[in-house]
């Protein structure tokens, strides 16, 4: 792409009546309402949803950011759409972009211009749909994005600190999209323009709504009512369980949870996108930069994306504590090399680019094209993680396609050096497949991503040291880490270099001690880390982690979890992180006494 001054206004989703009306248009056919900036660009969730609508042939606009509060004036300034209004609370959730893990509220937010806070209210999927409703009660709302998806069923709220119904039972949307949109909003807009009525629309794959009462079908997963969950956390932990395996099934059922005299319907998800599903969506045309609106200002998580390449979907970790196989879906859908390789050629062409991708990656940096060698085992399959507790046996878990793409994307006019900023699983470089070209392309990727496509620093996510508590995160064990520690340190002794390895940890998980954490930092510091990357484990929907925190039960066992729920517990776990610093401290103040004795 080119600077932004190369283009014309009309090149973005019009935000304005002035750039609507500079299109020419007498009406609109959808109006998206985003908790985020308006960055025209994949990685931003109302930006794909308004240029997929636009594929279909519509009128798409956006406003970004509008004022909840006063007037309304944002909600009233392009009036009323022919199709339905879309609520796209925001690439990020919002309570988790407000507050930290102590529920203190943070200063700023990388998803608006100069990081200005309180450019969004907390839980903007509610707030933008009740306004919207109160002034257009006729028209319908869809509610999408990563806020309503984790929130379609009866959850834990941590930052209220109780169980909530399903969203739809405080939202007044008529429909809420789950997961990646593209498909269900495609389905929907079809529907719409054949002459189907927006309230028969109830059945859509990969879509939730708030009925009355429904007669269950035979295959239809019925779960324990809210009411239920409030008098029995067991049933909420039981509950999970069936959520999370239908989540993570090829061909999953209806859900159906009562609450109150309603009932929340969840329909299965589309089947995982084809790649040339994805490669449509990614191939759209995208300006790939911020709206000219923001002009000389700054858009962390834009700057942060903006020479990177997203090469798949999906992640078959599994973590406990992780939300995006939630989203996404556990199934890796890869982007063809050839989609990739024109995203690369257009990120050449744009304005400050010097040569450098940050990242070519996804959920996991080494994922693409992986996924089961007999498909019809995975159909079958209900298990939330392929890697956990050990690397599946059908998996397909082949690096030779990912290394081949790095060394075409090199080849791109204009491209100097390709960092993976994407945390890599160590456990997919070390595991010993039955087959020996998988062992030897993941030593071989393991050899080449260190000794060329580190820009200094490299992440990876051991996340624990201790057995018990990684096998409740669902994360491979300790001695993996060091082992791949030991490689990164050889591989950069062999090769001159002295690049850092970067350990993401996590305090005060579920079924972690003080004691672990005391573990933790002497293990640690045998390896001479000083941790940097850390974090005070926060609950978030539709997690393992969060139902073991707020039930006390594991779903899957029913076993007692410890937690710790106090801030004193969690600081107190936290401060391990810190220890060598403490250490060092008291190291400078028995210097300074014996210099002032000797004085």
């Amino acid at each position: 792409m080119q600077e932004m001054n190369s283009y014309r206004l009309t090149d973005w989703l019009p935000v304005t009546k002035k750039e609507v009306e500079m299109r020419g248009w007498d009406y609109i056919d959808v109006i998206l309402f985003s908790g985020d900036a308006y960055v025209d660009h994949p990685s931003f969730g109302a930006a794909v949803i308004g240029r997929v609508l636009e594929s279909e042939g519509l009128r798409v606009a956006i406003v970004p950011q509008p004022d909840w509060r006063g007037d309304y004036r944002d909600f009233r300034k392009l009036g009323v759409p022919r199709l339905f209004f879309g609520v796209a609370p925001g690439a990020m959730d919002s309570m988790v972009n407000h507050y930290t893990a102590n529920r203190r509220l943070r200063s700023d937010d990388a998803y608006t211009p100069d990081r200005r806070p309180g450019m969004r209210p907390d839980y903007p999927g509610i707030v933008y749909t009740k306004i919207l409703k109160t002034l257009y009660p006729e028209t319908p709302v869809v509610l999408g994005g990563i806020e309503a998806s984790l929130r379609r069923l009866a959850h834990y709220d941590y930052w209220q600190d109780c169980l909530r119904p399903g969203i739809l039972a405080d939202c007044p949307a008529d429909l809420l999209i789950y997961g990646m949109g593209e498909e269900p909003v495609r389905a929907l807009v079809r529907n719409l323009l054949a002459g189907v009525p927006f309230h028969r629309l109830k059945d859509l794959p990969q879509t939730a709504c708030l009925t009355g009462d429904v007669s269950p079908l035979p295959d239809d997963v019925v779960l324990f009512s809210f009411e239920d969950c409030l008098k029995d956390k067991r049933k909420q932990a039981l509950n999970f369980r069936m959520i999370e395996e239908e989540s993570n099934k090829y061909r999953a059922a209806r859900i159906l949870q009562r609450t109150g005299t309603q009932t929340v319907v969840v329909n299965p998800p589309c089947p995982p996108m084809s790649e040339a599903a994805l490669d449509a969506s990614f191939d759209l045309p995208y300006t790939r930069m911020p709206h000219p609106k923001y002009r000389d200002k700054v858009i962390p998580a834009y700057e942060m994306i903006k020479f990177s390449v997203n090469i798949h979907r999906g992640c078959f970790g599994g973590c406990a504590f992780c939300t995006i196989s939630a989203h996404q879906g556990k199934f890796v859908v890869s982007r063809s090399r050839e989609s990739i390789l024109r995203e690369v050629c257009a990120i050449t062409r744009m304005s400050g680019f010097k040569g450098n991708l940050s990242d070519m990656g996804g959920p996991s940096a080494n994922m693409y094209r992986m996924k089961g060698r007999d498909e019809t085992l995975c159909m079958k399959c209900r298990k939330p993680s392929c890697v956990a507790p050990a690397v599946c046996r059908n998996l397909h878990a082949d690096h030779a396609p990912l290394l081949a793409l790095y060394r075409e994307a090199e080849q791109v006019a204009g491209v100097r050096k390709i960092f993976i900023g994407s945390g890599i699983r160590y456990d997919l470089l070390l595991h010993h497949y039955e087959e020996p070209s998988f062992s030897r392309s993941a030593r071989q990727y393991m050899e080449t991503v260190i000794s060329r496509h580190v820009s200094g620093r490299l992440k990876v996510a051991p996340e624990h040291t201790e057995a018990h508590v990684l096998k409740l995160m669902r994360k491979p064990p300790f001695h993996l880490f060091e082992e791949f520690n030991a490689h990164f340190a050889r591989i950069n002794k062999e090769n001159g270099l002295n690049q850092q390895l970067i350990p993401y940890f996590i305090s005060s998980h579920p079924g972690c001690t003080e004691t672990d954490m005391a573990r933790l930092a002497t293990r640690t510091e045998k390896l001479h880390f000083r941790l940097e990357q850390v974090q005070d484990f926060t609950p978030t929907p539709m997690t393992l982690a969060t139902e073991m925190y707020y039930t006390g039960f594991h779903p899957y066992t029913l076993e007692r979890i410890p937690c710790a729920r106090s801030q004193a517990e969690k600081l107190a776990q936290r401060r391990f992180f810190f220890l060598y610093r403490e250490g060092e401290g008291n190291h400078r103040k028995t210097d300074t006494s014996r210099s002032r004795q000797k004085r």
